[in-house]
């Protein structure tokens, strides 16, 4: 039996097959999100309808938050217009007749990192999972099962107020967030502003020789391990696994890990930073094993 997979992202869609525990078939490529979801769906059928080889599921990781129960996105912010309230799995099921299982596309990295990645052959497997790009999304994995919360809202750690004087006379829920200053983001707009050609990841790291870019850069990593601090000493979880392309630098791991160790309490110290070992295919392991595994 075999699964199609789909990761949907704000800027990339992901696809592939899962089979016996693998993923075959990779492609990636620009999302339509910013067009609305009525563009997106069209993009997403057309990609499954062209999928290189004959499937009997469907299993798809998405942004946005989930009920994964119904498989209706419950909401999601403006990089894909009009996709909160959307029935992502009756509107699937329709097209293609076989049983189509949603989620949240951090929850289902988590998945997929505790299955074949980091938390693979550990018992008891209880962590968090964190992606860094755009926003910051988050996953809570406790004994190898996802924790939804009362609403399939859990962990939405970008939402976290890190500066509260940003936030104390606004109504907006992002200001002063952990997602306004720890994202990839906010460390390329923090940045450009003293180097605008710097405008992604790759360069800022390719410069990190610059002392004025490693300066904000460790102002940046700073954010990151602020958000950490609290996110440990909540949940005591043996294992953050962080992930999103500016997270496979090496440097970045090697400094949170010692500052987060540097900044929490003794008892805490057990802790771990890992990056995501399945990279930017973590999304549809967890979706093909979701769906195999009917949950």
């Amino acid at each position: 039996m075999s699964v199609a997979v789909v990761d949907i992202g704000g800027t990339a869609i992901k696809t592939g097959i899962y089979k016996d525990e693998d993923i075959s078939h990779f492609k990636e490529v620009p999302s339509k999100a910013k067009d609305g979801v009525q563009a997106l769906m069209a993009q997403v059928v057309s990609l499954l309808e062209t999928m290189p080889e004959k499937f009997d599921r469907i299993g798809i990781s998405t942004a946005g938050q989930v009920d994964s129960s119904r498989g209706v996105i419950t909401y999601a912010n403006s990089n894909i217009p009009g996709y909160t309230g959307f029935p992502l799995k009756e509107f699937l099921e329709d097209k293609f007749s076989i049983p189509v299982t949603i989620e949240n596309d951090v929850n289902a990295a988590a998945i997929g990192e505790a299955k074949f990645g980091a938390g693979k052959d550990k018992t008891n497997n209880t962590f968090l999972c964190l992606t860094y790009g755009t926003g910051i999304g988050g996953a809570i994995v406790i004994n190898n099962n996802l924790y939804y919360g009362s609403s399939f809202s859990a962990a939405e750690f970008g939402a976290i107020i890190i500066h509260a004087e940003d936030r104390i006379n606004s109504s907006d829920p992002w200001d002063g967030s952990y997602e306004r200053y720890a994202s990839t983001t906010a460390l390329i707009k923090r940045v450009c502003e003293k180097h605008p050609d710097l405008n992604n990841g790759k360069k800022i790291f390719s410069n990190l020789n610059n002392e004025e870019v490693k300066k904000e850069v460790d102002l940046w990593i700073n954010e990151v391990v602020f958000g950490l601090i609290s996110l440990t000493h909540i949940f005591n979880p043996s294992m953050i696994v962080v992930g999103g392309g500016i997270m496979n630098e090496g440097y970045i791991i090697e400094q949170l890990n010692k500052k987060l160790n540097a900044n929490i309490m003794p008892s805490y110290r057990n802790v771990e930073i890992h990056q995501a070992k399945l990279q930017n295919k973590a999304g549809l392991y967890g979706a093909g094993w979701l769906s195999m595994n009917n949950i």
